[in-house]
């Protein structure tokens, strides 16, 4: 008999705090991550205010730096702790795919000096298109169309550009391009990145509207991935017959590997906050578990070293935090994590190799404290735990530690 009936993993993208012990063999810009520290930081350079989560017990997690992040809670209403890295990535998929219970010894493929000539030149003799050449390199999603939209809207060309993650991105102004032949042309994309020496994540379809010195990105993005390259917890909860809904980009993270119920997109943070307690609210969604991405805090504020917007972000979620617990049932788990860093103070644009943290309550907890400080896949670990599944490759369970 499960422990609890639903358990309820929200994981705010790249919300992590501090770096790693292994930190200092990932860099930005040629400076090595030991000194990132995405909460700390942010709390030290704007100030941070997020009482609802300080209350489950944020402010307690144990630090191995004189930055503080929160206040502590003297009795705190829910357990904590923070979780390492095992796998050799500091990405979206290899954060999300070990938390699931995956051990990713390779790391994608990255191109940070842009992608080679053979691939540009396969997508020009599909498409019929020509690539502009000049995007082709890490680049932010909106100053890519900022500066290439107009020349776009003239010529018809393709922008292609890359980032800190293991992705290809096209870009396309819906009038110029349509949606129909954007994905096409990213479903092709997607068939000619499957195996090194150009193995990526995935390939994002960021179709966009407007005028030059005005463009914005819709909300008809489309990630196409790759599977897993072996079952994850998601896996055993879906052939057990137990109900998976992910909300977000996690239905494209695992290509929609163990998931039953995948409730869409998020056009933004709150929007996904709205879904979320809409699944929480659904009569048929008796047992089981929810899987949840806010990317907004590394999309919209990480990458763009943008402090006062990342904490902004913090604060609204934090605002929303007691509708979640509200909608929850007594024997509910919410579990708040995060899949990496993206220190919006630090050197480059890229995410930072960070510990996350984990915090974990439910109306039916009695105790708290400090849980182990153990490894990402621990998450999965105590989620197969509860409903009593196998767990994936890697993982403790801490299940028998909430009481």
């Amino acid at each position: 008999m499960s422990k609890f009936k639903r358990i309820h993993l929200v994981v705010l993208d790249s919300v992590g705090i501090g770096a790693a012990p292994d930190a200092n063999n990932f860099v930005n810009a040629g400076v090595p991550d030991g000194a990132s520290d995405t909460l700390g930081h942010i709390s030290k350079s704007v100030g941070l205010n997020v009482p609802n989560m300080a209350k489950i017990g944020l402010g307690n997690i144990e630090r191995e730096t004189a930055l503080k992040t929160v206040p502590a809670e003297e009795n705190p209403s829910g357990y904590y702790t923070k979780l390492e890295e095992v796998s050799l990535g500091k990405d979206t998929m290899t954060g999300h795919w070990e938390i699931m219970g995956l051990n990713i010894t390779e790391p994608f493929d990255t191109f940070w000096n842009g992608f080679p000539e053979e691939i540009l030149t396969k997508i020009e003799e599909f498409s019929g298109r020509k690539v502009i050449r000049e995007a082709n390199k890490p680049y932010s999603g909106t100053a890519v169309i900022d500066d290439f939209g107009p020349r776009q809207m003239e010529t018809g060309e393709l922008i292609i550009y890359t980032s800190a993650d293991p992705v290809l991105q096209i870009a396309a102004h819906e009038d110029i391009i349509p949606l129909d032949e954007l994905y096409r042309i990213c479903e092709y994309a997607r068939s000619i990145t499957l195996e090194r020496p150009a193995l990526l994540g995935r390939i994002i379809a960021r179709p966009y509207v407007g005028e030059p010195g005005n463009f914005t990105r819709t909300a008809n993005r489309r990630d196409l991935a790759v599977s897993p390259f072996a079952p994850t917890v998601l896996d055993k909860l879906n052939e057990a017959g137990i109900d998976t809904y992910a909300v977000g980009k996690i239905n494209d993270i695992f290509n929609g590997a163990g998931i039953n119920h995948d409730m869409g997109h998020n056009k933004s943070n709150s929007h996904g906050i709205d879904t979320l307690l809409k699944t929480m609210g659904l009569a048929e969604f008796e047992k089981g578990f929810s899987f949840t991405n806010l990317v907004d805090f590394d999309a919209l504020y990480g990458h763009r070293r943008d402090p006062h917007g990342y904490r902004d972000c913090l604060h609204e979620f934090d605002e929303r935090l007691p509708e979640l617990i509200a909608a929850m049932r007594e024997d509910d788990l919410l579990m708040i994590t995060a899949d990496h860093g993206n220190d919006p103070t630090y050197a480059g644009t890229d995410h930072t190799r960070e510990y996350i943290p984990l915090l974990v309550y439910s109306p039916s907890l009695k105790g708290n404290g400090h849980l182990p400080i153990g490894h990402f896949a621990d998450i999965s670990a105590t989620i197969a735990d509860n409903f009593g599944v196998d767990k994936a490759m890697i993982g403790e369970s801490f299940l028998d530690k909430l009481v």
